[in-house]
């Protein structure tokens, strides 16, 4: 009997010492299920392609880029009808969005401090002992009050004359 109770305080103190980590609060526990390759992080060539004019390939340099390289950014900007900015500034094309975004002032060190109130926000809904212990995902529970109900809001543009083509359909029961 002694030895029963022994054991089941000593379940006890391990389990609180076990979600009593430190370090930086994680609410989505995303950890790679093995030790394998991560698939994300092989890209596949482009495919290759005959050139009209074999004289405007570029010169081939040691460690430089290949015409069949991948390059994820450029393409995703190029998908969402974009241009790549190639050097430092505003496009001239963007510069009344830039200026309007910015109306109201802006701040030099805003990353810094939203990572900290985001820090701050972490460590304040981190979970239960139980959730941490078992590895829950608290995440969205977390940051349920800054979510915004996207059926809700589209409702009320609509309301107002708005119309927004891209919105999903409503599903069943929404």
């Amino acid at each position: 009997m002694l030895a029963k109770k022994g054991a089941v305080a000593l379940a006890a103190i391990a389990m609180l010492i076990s979600a009593c980590s430190g370090g930086e609060p994680r609410l989505m526990n995303l950890q790679a299920s093995g030790n394998g390759p991560d698939e994300f992080a092989i890209l596949p060539p482009k495919p290759l392609q005959m050139p009209e004019d074999l004289a405007a390939l570029p010169e081939p340099t040691v460690g430089g880029s290949n015409l069949s390289d991948p390059t994820p950014e450029a393409d995703a900007v190029a998908a969402l009808g974009g241009r790549l900015r190639t050097g430092t500034g505003v496009p001239a094309g963007d510069s009344a969005l830039v200026n309007h975004a910015g109306r109201y002032g802006t701040s030099a060190a805003i990353r810094p401090e939203l990572a900290s109130a985001d820090l701050e926000h972490r460590r304040d809904n981190k979970g239960r002992v139980m959730e941490r212990l078992f590895n829950v995902n608290v995440y969205y529970k977390a940051y349920e009050e800054q979510s915004l109900d996207q059926h809700a809001e589209l409702a009320r543009w609509r309301a107002r004359g708005v119309r927004n083509v891209s919105a999903p359909p409503a599903q069943d029961g929404e």
